[in-house]
């Protein structure tokens, strides 16, 4: 691993294989939290457009993917690897906060060192599930649009920050307990566990977006409710969809005024 924690960061962010890419991120993690790590000057360490990752999954836009279904294992197994390709990206998002924007606190990278470990480790509860019933990661088609989310916002970290933990993983908060209950419907607990444990973890990924976002607002003279709907209009439009999981999001720091906002640009669905 590499003394630099850009250079570290850029390195696992480039790793094709899931699994060594896994294991990167934890040893990232391990050796920040141990010390072994410093903030290099490199402020183009991670400027790149197209992160590590396998030939597989197949790429195609979210209107060409089958709608996926629990009540047959082929189903299930399709619904948790798209849950797994969520989390494979989410790995390459918290390294690309880490290595794309030089310059924050220290407390910064060590927030997204953390949440990639954490994602690395969903990611790996996933495959293990995929593999119990006979698939793998890759097996089903996927589409890009996280990643394509961190391009768009690659250019300013509050951006990112408002965009990709406070709009699409928080999205992740609203439709999890759904998922959870499905598989428990048709007798899959131990999917319905690992998304549990999948659930708690991803709160604190949102909290994490929102205490930066809110600290960039500060550093910048910015009011953080106006801004972040300036910026979800902006890129993403107006609609969400619903239902929220209010009190995850008020967990994960959303206000009771955001929250109130949110639900009147609610798409029912």
């Amino acid at each position: 691993m590499e003394n630099d924690l850009f250079s570290a960061a850029k390195a696992v962010l480039l790793t094709r294989d899931p699994e060594s890419k896994c294991r990167g991120a934890a040893t990232l993690a391990n050796d920040w939290k141990a010390g072994r790590l410093a903030l290099g000057a490199d402020t183009t360490a991670c400027d790149i457009t197209e992160p590590g990752r396998p030939s597989r999954p197949e790429l195609v836009f979210p209107r060409d993917l089958p709608r996926r279904r629990a009540g047959t294992v082929q189903g299930r197994a399709a619904l948790i690897h798209a849950v797994a390709h969520i989390e494979f990206n989410a790995i390459n998002l918290a390294l690309d906060a880490v290595c794309r924007f030089p310059g924050l606190p220290a407390g910064y990278y060590g927030d997204w060192i953390r949440v990639a470990a954490e994602e690395a480790s969903h990611f790996r509860l996933l495959q293990d599930r995929l593999s119990a019933l006979g698939f793998g990661y890759g097996d089903f088609a996927a589409h890009n649009g996280l990643w394509e989310l961190a391009l768009k916002t690659a250019g300013d970290p509050l951006h990112r920050m408002a965009l990709v933990p406070r709009v699409m993983e928080a999205r992740g908060l609203d439709v999890t307990p759904g998922m959870i209950r499905r598989f428990r419907g048709v007798g899959d607990t131990a999917t319905a566990e690992a998304l549990e444990v999948i659930l708690t973890e991803e709160v604190g990924h949102v909290a994490a977006g929102t205490r930066w976002f809110r600290f960039l607002c500060n550093e910048q003279g910015l009011e953080p409710e106006t801004t972040y709907f300036e910026l979800m209009n902006r890129y993403l439009g107006d609609e969400i969809r619903c239902p929220l999981h209010l009190e995850a999001r008020r967990q994960a720091g959303f206000t009771d005024s955001e929250l109130t906002r949110l639900e009147s640009l609610c798409i029912k669905s």
